[in-house]
């Protein structure tokens, strides 16, 4: 039996993720797939436009309900299956596939260090999954899940089921909002507005910040200054961490100050 005193034995259940990637260099960015969101592939570029233009090469995980299913290498050899879109993105079609990683505790976080070690040119590891995998992949680590949603009730009523199953099973307390609205949309303020008050009054939850993208916008077009400071926030923080959180309101006004 451990000692209870004994400092080598694990706290809590998150400790063996925060040890996995203590001394990895990858930024992960847990994306929630929303069925309702119409662009989603156009948010997955903007972001991948975004951290390319950091010189980071991104690989994309794309576990979603309506991605593609893995190939069936993938058991054996994970880094055959990843595929070259470009100099700086890369792409694992991985629906079902973090299940298959799952421990007797019910974490899947393996899958993570087994999808960076395949794929090590990789300095951001985007993983677009569905709230429930997303909760077994970071449960009660220091993640901060990007939510999805458009201006349509639906997609924004997912977002926030999604961001209450995560805090709720995942302990996961900090979130941003990634929009993908036309930039006339008058709705845009609002509904970030509303979900930063619905996770504030019911969930003990921040959304941190809030960006919007045009679901128009070309691929290969330069990100939005707000965009664009996002992606180095990312960038900037420790590998497996999370910068502090700055507040909604605080992040939204400097988004015109923004570098460049």
């Amino acid at each position: 039996m451990h000692d209870a005193l004994d400092s080598s034995f694990p706290a809590d259940q998150a400790y063996g993720l925060r040890q996995m990637f203590a001394h990895n260099r990858v930024r992960f960015v847990p994306v929630v797939a929303n069925p309702h969101v119409a662009f989603g592939g156009v948010m997955l570029e903007r972001l991948c436009t975004a951290f390319g233009e950091q010189g980071a090469h991104v690989l994309v995980i794309d576990a979603g309900e309506r991605s593609p299913a893995p190939q069936e290498m993938a058991a054996l050899e994970l880094s055959e299956c990843i595929e070259t879109l470009s100099p700086q993105v890369s792409y694992l079609a991985a629906r079902g596939l973090p299940v298959r990683y799952v421990d007797a505790q019910g974490s899947t976080a393996s899958f993570l260090q087994a999808a960076a070690d395949a794929a090590p040119q990789a300095d951001v590891v985007i993983v677009h999954a569905t709230e429930s995998d997303l909760c077994r992949l970071f449960v009660r680590s220091e993640a901060r899940p990007l939510l999805l949603a458009d201006d349509r009730p639906s997609s924004v009523t997912h977002a926030y089921a999604a961001m209450k199953l995560l805090n709720q099973r995942a302990g996961l307390v900090v979130f941003d909002l990634l929009l993908c609205v036309t930039p006339s949309s008058p709705r845009a303020e609002r509904i970030a507005m509303q979900l930063a008050t619905c996770a504030d009054d019911f969930l003990g939850a921040v959304l941190r910040d809030w960006l919007q993208i045009d679901p128009a916008s070309d691929a290969r077009e330069a990100p939005t200054s707000a965009l664009r400071r996002w992606a180095r926030d990312v960038l900037l923080q420790t590998p497996g961490g999370y910068l502090p959180a700055v507040g909604l309101y605080g992040t939204q006004a400097s988004q015109q100050q923004a570098l460049n």
